[in-house]
């Protein structure tokens, strides 16, 4: 499926106006109108320079762009997740937009997220909209139960957030204290692991990485491992759910809680029945505090764009402050720029906005970022291992001899 190869690319018509193609992933209506109301903006400011908006699927967009790419025919301003850029930019697809991007930009976005999008010390991507995981709970449950209420600033640890699971329900009335939904496990595992200062890919000074399953690697697995093994706090049979499988049976009194991403608080706020009390907490903390990690979702040029001067001065414009406040609250994420998360629309108690713009600090990049063979490690050894593991069905021994004797060869490939 070409999307974007309808007229390949960016071009100019009779009259000498540059016509750019800007693939977009937004989905939700609030998104999609959000893209289309700036994309209109745009057009109506700018007569020498056209933008189309061409709607691209999450689901395909890595393949989609792979053919689009090959066959030159890619759109010249890309939408996608920071975690999907590696390959695209090492294999030539995308402009270098060091010297593309203004300064104002440039500054607005913390070093931290422009790591998501940096390899080989040239910029690939902008980072503008991002998401932590968070705990969506239900409040009179929790206020009933009188366990103690966390929040940014005194947060739960991993041990405490283990107690409170096994108070609030260990399944013996069909009612559990959490629901994991980790059909997909990987992401969730790494990324809710480095606050306690896990990070399993290690990169040495020749620049190859190395997996290394350390004690602190270990923290967040065990923590859901015995929820579900030994406390019998947490749903077994939420293992292989997506997140918004869950979403019946939290709405239905089964679980207390479900960490999701922040942006699910939309289909709830949608979805929940009439009355029902929900809020949102922060994730469990470790010795690194609340860090977590992030892939922001991205805007790139293709490197085979005849203007990506013009495309990055849509980028710019497309991402000015109130510009990103407005995709934020359409997709229901936090956006990366500084000035926008201070805009008070992100910082209201309802739907817990408040909550989550507190956490954008202690963001940080995915550990696998910028590992290369990391799409094969996770789909052939990660996310069986993590799913057995998870499941009771091996232990933590087997689980760390397969994600590193078995990981260290898929990525030694590589990196010859």
């Amino acid at each position: 499926m070409l999307l974007a190869g309808c007229s390949g690319g960016s071009g100019d018509d009779d009259g000498g106006r540059i016509t750019l193609q800007f693939q977009s992933l937004a989905w939700q209506k609030e998104s999609v109108d959000a893209n289309k109301a700036l994309v209109e903006e745009w057009n109506a400011t700018h007569p020498d320079v056209k933008v189309e908006y061409v709607q691209g699927s999450w689901d395909s967009v890595h393949d989609q762009l792979l053919t689009s790419f090959e066959g030159g025919e890619a759109p010249d301003i890309i939408h996608d997740a920071s975690d999907d850029l590696a390959d695209f930019a090492y294999g030539g697809y995308l402009a270098d937009l060091g010297d593309l991007l203004p300064e104002r930009l440039r500054s607005d976005i913390p070093e931290r997220s422009w790591q998501t999008t940096t390899f080989g010390g040239k910029i690939y991507g902008v980072p503008f909209l991002q998401e932590p995981r968070v705990l969506i709970a239900d409040a009179k449950w929790l206020k009933r139960s009188g366990v103690r209420i966390p929040t940014p600033e005194k947060p739960w640890t991993w041990e405490e957030f283990r107690r409170v699971t096994a108070r609030l329900g260990d399944g013996e009335d069909g009612k559990y204290g959490v629901a994991w939904p980790l059909k997909e496990p990987v992401s969730a595992t790494l990324n809710l692991s480095l606050s306690a200062g896990g990070r399993l890919f290690h990169r040495g000074a020749d620049g190859k990485v190395d997996i290394r399953f350390g004690t602190a690697d270990a923290v967040m697995p065990r923590t859901v491992h015995d929820q579900v093994n030994t406390d019998k706090s947490a749903s077994g049979v939420t293992l292989g759910m997506g997140g918004s499988d869950t979403l019946p049976g939290f709405f239905g009194g089964k679980y207390a809680m479900v960490p999701l991403g922040f942006s699910y608080r939309q289909q709830i706020a949608q979805q929940a029945p009439k009355g029902f009390d929900w809020q949102v907490l922060p994730a469990p903390a470790g010795a690194d505090g609340l860090a977590q990690g992030v892939s922001p979702q991205t805007l790139s040029i293709a490197e085979d764009s005849r203007h990506k001067k013009e495309a990055a001065e849509f980028i710019d414009f497309f991402l000015q402050p109130p510009n990103m406040v407005k995709l934020a609250r359409g997709d229901w994420m936090l956006p990366t720029g500084e000035e926008a998360l201070r805009d008070p629309a992100l910082h209201t108690d309802k739907d817990d906005w408040a909550t989550g713009t507190a956490l954008a600090e202690h963001l940080r990049p995915a550990p696998a970022q910028a590992v290369r063979g990391y799409p094969e490690w996770k789909d052939k050894v990660a996310t069986p291992a993590f799913q057995e593991y998870y499941s009771g069905a091996i232990d933590l021994a087997e689980l760390r001899e397969r994600l590193v004797e078995d990981g260290n060869r898929v990525l030694a490939r590589y990196q010859r």
